[in-house]
């Protein structure tokens, strides 16, 4: 019990991983009153122990299968270090056209914001740390996170269709749609991109897409938006069934927002991020000094 996440992996001794999946786990008592649950189940996915975990506002870990099963799912992936009000703008839009849909029941819909497992690296390595942070701002938002392996869009479909036939959606940026139609990260399916897109649109999906600014100041979107020239049909085929839609009413301003930069100007102790994030964010990064986050050095460059 002092090595909790050893216990974790001696609990497949002598079976395969293909033998047993462990898709929730809760460690409580005194024994254990300085575990965080979060950072265990972020465990179950390093270690191959099952695909996805998910907990909710509170920090709470919960089963999948519970809260997933017939549900109208709305998706947004992203790296949120930190989230910022792109993120949270293209949350707010993308919610209200997908409840505009005529399958779709307000009642019985679920926003999860997903962090890919690959989005979680720093340097080859987990950085646990940095998880937590971005985990706790988050909640703090009161959304609800997922934490998967699935590098391709089209496996969180599949994931999610386990569990649901309802109508679900897809938030995400031109550059993500764009990187969708890229043939090299289906190299590895014998059906190569088809395959991928038959996984991924054969389902009650729409995708919304958030705009992003050109070299040149212009507003990208999924009318002018460039694929390879031989996706150029393929997207239109998905674009014209209306598998693609435009998210409406966004925040120019924000156009101009990137989770990089602001992350740069946190660690560098610069001034100015804090417009760009959520109400209340960046007192949280703040106080607890997440990111790299170092009040001196913020003194140092007000001083210089």
């Amino acid at each position: 019990f002092h090595e909790p996440k050893k216990l974790l992996r001696y609990l497949y001794d002598h079976l395969d991983k293909d033998q047993l999946e462990i898709d929730t786990i809760n460690f409580s008592g005194p024994r254990f009153s300085h575990i965080d649950n979060r950072l265990m189940s972020l465990q179950l996915v390093k270690n191959g122990m099952t695909d996805a975990v998910m907990f909710d506002p509170q920090g709470n870990n919960v089963l999948p299968a519970a809260i997933l099963y017939k549900k109208n799912i709305l998706a947004l992936r992203g790296s949120f270090r930190p989230v910022t009000k792109v993120n949270m703008d293209m949350y707010e839009h993308s919610l209200n056209m997908f409840l505009a849909e005529n399958k779709v029941d307000k009642d019985n819909t679920l926003v999860i914001f997903e962090i890919t497992l690959s989005n979680l690296r720093s340097e080859g390595e987990i950085d646990e740390r940095d998880f937590m942070d971005r985990a706790e701002l988050l909640c703090s938002l009161g959304q609800t996170v997922m934490i998967s392996n699935f590098q391709e869009y089209y496996r969180v479909v599949e994931y999610f269709s386990a569990y649901t036939k309802a109508r679900m959606g897809l938030a995400m940026g031109v550059n993500n749609l764009v990187d969708i139609f890229d043939e090299k990260y289906y190299r590895h399916l014998s059906g190569g991109i088809l395959e991928a897109f038959g996984k991924l649109f054969y389902r009650d999906l729409k995708v919304f897409l958030y705009p992003m600014l050109g070299d040149d100041g212009e507003v990208i979107n999924s009318e002018n938006l460039k694929v390879h020239p031989r996706m150029k049909e393929l997207y239109k085929f998905f674009k014209f069934n209306g598998k693609v839609v435009d998210i409406e009413g966004f925040d120019l301003h924000n156009l101009q927002v990137f989770s990089r930069e602001v992350l740069k100007m946190i660690s560098q102790g610069k001034t100015g991020w804090e417009s760009m994030l959520p109400a209340g964010i960046a007192e949280l990064i703040k106080k607890d000094q997440l990111f790299g986050y170092d009040p001196n050095k913020v003194l140092e460059e007000s001083n210089s």
